[in-house]
């Protein structure tokens, strides 16, 4: 097998292996390229070097990617003689791939192909999305013997779990916590692919719900098949949302989900230099997973005056080396044909840049993390058309993929439920666990260190109320414990028994954010065994390094000791000699160097906020959208007559948030939404006759 090479490939990576893919040959705009074969077209264009798809018809702007989802139309190429978007095409030998360059021509018709009966099934229940929420629900239902139809779009089951290469939170019994993202797809989709009731279509796409109580699905991308469901259960998953800003449609600039799909799917080094704008989940663990991928992370700002993320994963991305801008915000990215820095400034009380805090920073990839939008027009389509139906995750509720885990449960007993089939579950108890996780997590508390200056003991560096308990889980002496009745409890060692130093609490934390001090040897300078994911062969034996603890550097010491625990392979367990002053605060190391995000040394002036992108697909302007909503224009369906904004190929789906924020900035609370379209995904209109094309 021929072993592909670029500078743009992680090579190494500390949690994930290297894909193991054929090499293909295509070519791009007539350049010969090669590829892993069954990788993104999109991923492998970047793994070559290539960011700018194509250029805008209408300014000849640079276009790159955006959300790597199939969700908008950013990455759309013309792939062996087809638009489509090339994030959901898998890459072939001999592909022809060309940008789109001004508006694309129509082939020209020699003749009429053949075309045959539409193909139309029928099923108990069918769900569209095998993420985390769907594939719950396949499980439970399958299980019962239930006929189950599970769909997704991608060519794996799993959805953003095979993004995620953290350790995830929550109840180590209901949700694998402990356990990383990527592993919890794997126990998941095996679990389902075990059920000989459930019937998994990958790389096939609901494309609408019809008022007769159909399905219209494209199988394997290439054939429509009507599904006529007993039951449906929508658990599609999230989109992310965009900001208005000079410079947000520069390639360069996408969502973070894009970046981890990038980085964590594909191993592709999409970026040298990265600055984050938002501190929920999303953002603080996608800057992580950059620092693991080799990527600089130059920053991260967030508008609140705190992050809304967990605290734990904050203070992982701050003791690695990242500053977080609270009470700041992304004024302007610039470049000309990709980002080269980026401006930001601070707000006041009333969310308004003060003048005089701008500041500049070199960066070639800004990531979009200001929330998730759910997917959940089939939901709201199948309810009009009075299907039984159900959603479940972040289609129901954008919360944490281990909330979905729960939603998808409860869904298919429900389901269950209806169709006449007993389970003894208790939802009521289900759901209070669920909205247990769905919770948005509380203030921090004042860190509170033990007192004793002697022996051995955990330390839990954790200070807010979120859900997780996986520490408890493992300690052979059964000694930590919650503080609280509930999940919620922040950990406890009850020390009735000696620790034995087995360090299976650091190795299962999510958030690293335990340490066992030990002053058997040396009161005065105890031994300190901190956790460290960045690589088994990261950190030796013998190495100075820099500790930290959530706050602030306590100078350079010498590695003494270096393992890993058989069950947590990619976690070391790093023993440091630390003087008592500092021992029982040590964390982490520092990873980045404090250059890195050093800002400019003069700022970029921003253009006019009116320059602003609102529609990313036809390129429309805050300004123009502002003087239409000022001469009286409320509905979204004028706007879109006289403006095209959300006419695009996306369909609406990344402008329409922005343009109703856009409203409510001028003071509108009255707005006529724009009408959905009859399709959801843009699609070949060959394909609804099932059009029989020979293969050349």
């Amino acid at each position: 097998m021929e072993v592909l090479l670029t500078k743009f490939q992680i090579k190494e990576h500390p949690i994930l292996d290297p894909i193991d893919a054929n090499t293909v040959s295509f070519t791009f705009n007539g350049k010969k390229m090669k590829g892993p074969e069954s990788m993104a077209v999109s991923s492998v264009l970047f793994m070559n070097g290539v960011k700018i798809f194509g250029h805008h018809y209408k300014d000849n702007s640079p276009q790159g990617i955006f959300c790597v989802n199939g969700q908008c139309a950013q990455c759309m190429l013309i792939i062996d003689g087809n638009p489509v978007k090339s994030c959901m095409v898998p890459l072939k030998e001999g592909m022809i791939v060309k940008s789109v360059e001004g508006l694309p021509e129509l082939p020209e018709v020699t003749s009429v192909p053949p075309v045959s009966n539409v193909e139309e099934i029928e099923v108990d229940v069918l769900i569209i999305g095998a993420g985390p929420s769907g594939l719950s629900a396949a499980k439970i239902l399958g299980e019962k013997g239930v006929n189950v139809l599970l769909i997704d779009d991608k060519d794996r089951l799993g959805g953003k779990l095979v993004l995620q290469t953290h350790k995830f939170f929550g109840s180590q019994e209901d949700v694998y916590a402990g356990t990383r993202g990527i592993d919890i797809a794997d126990i998941l989709s095996e679990s389902v692919r075990e059920l000989s009731t459930v019937e998994i279509w990958l790389e096939s796409i609901a494309l609408a719900v019809y008022s007769d109580k159909k399905v219209g699905i494209l199988k394997d991308n290439k054939k429509y098949i009507i599904v006529t469901p007993k039951k449906l259960l929508v658990a599609t998953g999230a989109r992310e949302k965009m900001l208005t800003f000079p410079g947000n449609t520069l390639p360069g600039v996408y969502g973070a989900g894009a970046f981890q799909t990038l980085v964590n799917r594909d191993l592709v080094k999409s970026s040298n230099r990265i600055f984050i704008i938002g501190g929920g989940n999303v953002g603080l663990i996608a800057g992580y997973h950059a620092i693991q991928a080799g990527i600089d992370v130059v920053g991260l700002v967030e508008a609140l005056p705190y992050c809304g993320g967990y605290r734990v994963h904050e203070d992982k991305l701050r003791r690695s080396g990242v500053p977080i801008y609270t009470s700041h915000t992304i004024l302007s990215a610039h470049g000309t044909d990709n980002v080269e820095s980026i401006t930001i400034a601070e707000l006041d009380k009333d969310w308004n840049p003060i003048s005089g805090t701008e500041r500049s920073f070199e960066c070639d990839t800004v990531l979009i993390a200001v929330g998730l939008d759910p997917v959940n027009e089939f939901y709201l389509k199948a309810m009009e058309y009075e299907l039984e139906v159900w959603s479940a995750g972040d289609a129901e509720e954008i919360a944490e993929a281990s909330a979905a885990i729960f939603t998808g449960r409860i869904a298919g007993i429900k389901i269950l439920e209806s169709l006449g089939i007993k389970t003894g579950e208790n939802i009521t108890e289900l759901e209070e666990k669920a909205n247990i996780m769905k919770k948005h997590p509380a203030k921090p508390k004042e860190m509170v260190y033990p007192i004793e200056d002697e022996g051995i003991f955990p330390v839990f560096h954790c200070t807010q109320d979120i859900p997780c308990d996986p520490c408890t889980s493992v300690c052979p002496q059964g000694q930590i414990i919650l503080d609280d009745e509930t999940i919620l409890g922040l950990p406890q060692f009850k020390g009735e028994e000696s620790c034995t130093n087995c360090g299976r609490c650091i190795a299962v934390c999510p958030g690293l954010a335990v340490t066992i001090v030990d002053y058997r040897k040396d009161v005065l300078n105890p031994l300190v065994t901190i956790p460290n994911e960045m690589g088994i062969d990261s950190i030796k034996k013998g190495d100075n390094v820099v500790v930290m603890s959530n706050t602030d550097d306590l100078g350079e010491f010498e590695v003494t000791r270096v393992r890993t625990l058989k069950n947590y392979p990619k976690t070391q367990l790093i023993v440091l000699q630390l003087p008592k002053e500092v021992a029982k605060l040590a964390i982490g190391i520092r990873v980045q160097k404090e250059k890195v995000s050093e800002p400019m040394e003069i700022y970029h002036k921003p253009p006019l906020g009116d320059e602003a992108i609102v529609c990313r697909c036809e390129r429309t302007t805050a300004g123009e959208i502002r003087k239409w909503i000022r001469k009286g224009i409320t509905d979204i369906n004028q706007l879109k007559a006289i403006t095209r904004a959300a006419a695009g190929a996306c369909g609406g789906k990344t402008c329409t948030l922005l343009l109703n924020r856009l409203f409510r900035e001028e003071g509108i609370k009255d707005v006529t939404q724009g009408t959905l379209r009859p399709l959801f995904v843009e699609v070949p209109l060959g394909i609804f006759a099932n059009v029989d094309e020979e293969e050349d």
